[in-house]
């Protein structure tokens, strides 16, 4: 049985749910005491996605997609269809989700297709359920791939944060390893291109919340993945 788990604390609240039947991490994200919420990568069980939200007092702004594989974007139709929350998403990755059929393999799940009302590129700073998130490009696991991370706050002497920052990585980086490149449209030269670009952007402090598996941060993955130490 799973379970859901805060992962991160003081001005962002962040509740963490195992969905489908890889046990994909969606996460429902909002301001410490908000009532608004946005939730990134549904990847299955709207039904358990909206029952979170129910009981949490949360009504739902907005649909994050870090990228376009089955397991991150099952849910997103339901939720679409139950509260009307735009979708964001790569807009290299958007046909997979608009029209998913021409992109289901042998022995998946099937895709229930969605509309992407905003297309992201890469570098916009967005304000989500009053969360300001910069959209990092991050190619390699998958051709749109997209990071969205929020800034830390510091504390009040500055040397430190009250909240560090949060990124949202998807399948870039996961504790101790690195996303798949045996899938279509995934290459490995890529991905590593854009792993040296996140050790450059991120603080060392920043919270790593990926697709699969527990939170780390990026100091963690710097001292002993060797994915990123070679970076």
């Amino acid at each position: 049985m799973t379970t859901d788990r805060p992962v991160a604390g003081a001005l962002l609240e962040v509740d963490s749910l195992q969905l489908g039947p890889i046990q994909t991490n969606c996460y429902v994200v909002r301001e410490l005491g908000s009532s608004r919420a946005v939730v990134v990568d549904p990847g299955a069980e709207p039904a358990r996605v909206l029952a979170h939200l129910a009981e949490a007092g949360l009504e739902l702004d907005a649909i994050l997609v870090t990228h376009c594989h089955w397991d991150h974007i099952g849910a997103v139709a339901g939720l679409v269809e139950a509260t009307g929350a735009p979708v964001w998403m790569s807009a290299t990755e958007t046909p997979a989700l608009e029209h998913p059929e021409q992109f289901s393999m042998p022995g998946m799940p099937q895709v229930p297709p969605a509309t992407v009302d905003h297309q992201l590129e890469g570098g916009e700073r967005i304000e989500l359920a009053g969360i300001a998130l910069d959209v990092l490009t991050a190619p390699g696991h998958s051709p749109g791939h997209l990071v969205f991370l929020a800034e830390g706050v510091q504390d009040a002497s500055g040397d430190g944060y009250e909240q560090p920052p949060v990124a949202f990585v998807g399948d870039v980086v996961f504790r101790g390893s690195v996303g798949r490149t045996d899938l279509p449209f995934a290459d490995g030269d890529t991905l590593m291109a854009s792993i040296d670009r996140l050790v450059a952007r991120l603080h060392p402090d920043t919270v790593l919340l990926s697709g699969h598996g527990g939170p780390t941060t990026m100091a963690a993955e710097l001292a002993t993945n060797p994915f990123l130490r070679r970076a």
